[in-house]
């Protein structure tokens, strides 16, 4: 490590992996393109069709702990279903790992800003929750 705090990072689980991408680098970018902020998409199946992965997510989960631990964002169904396997057998994502309730895009942005500030997982979460408040009309 550099001797800079660890930060949290944020994992983002989408049935299409052009959409994880896209939410990660919209994410990044106005966080202000910040590259050490650990960020990794998890979508699609591994042959590049829909679906979701568990193998990627572990994969993405593992490339973005830091220590602080990781937080994950879902699109939808069998995404949220998949994470929440994942967590119940214990050993398959790092350690301090957690599935936010937030909505996907706004809570993305909300979380890759919160975590390159140095914010912790719980202050990381509560960013993420609380774009569902934001109202649009």
């Amino acid at each position: 490590m550099s001797g800079a705090e660890p930060l949290v990072g944020v994992v983002l689980v989408s049935h299409s992996a052009a959409v994880a991408a896209a939410v990660a680098e919209l994410a990044r970018g106005l966080a202000g393109g910040d590259a050490t902020v650990p960020v990794a998409a998890a979508g699609g199946l591994p042959d590049g069709g829909l679906g979701t992965s568990a193998e990627l997510i572990v994969a993405a989960a593992e490339s973005v702990d830091r220590g602080a631990g990781v937080a994950v964002l879902v699109d939808l169904g069998s995404a949220v279903l998949t994470v929440k396997a994942l967590l119940a057998e214990g050993d398959e994502l790092p350690p301090g790992t957690r599935l936010l309730d937030a909505p996907f895009v706004e809570g993305a942005v909300a979380a890759v800003v919160s975590a390159g500030a140095g914010v912790g997982l719980e202050g990381v979460e509560a960013a993420a929750s609380e774009a569902y408040a934001y109202r649009k009309v």
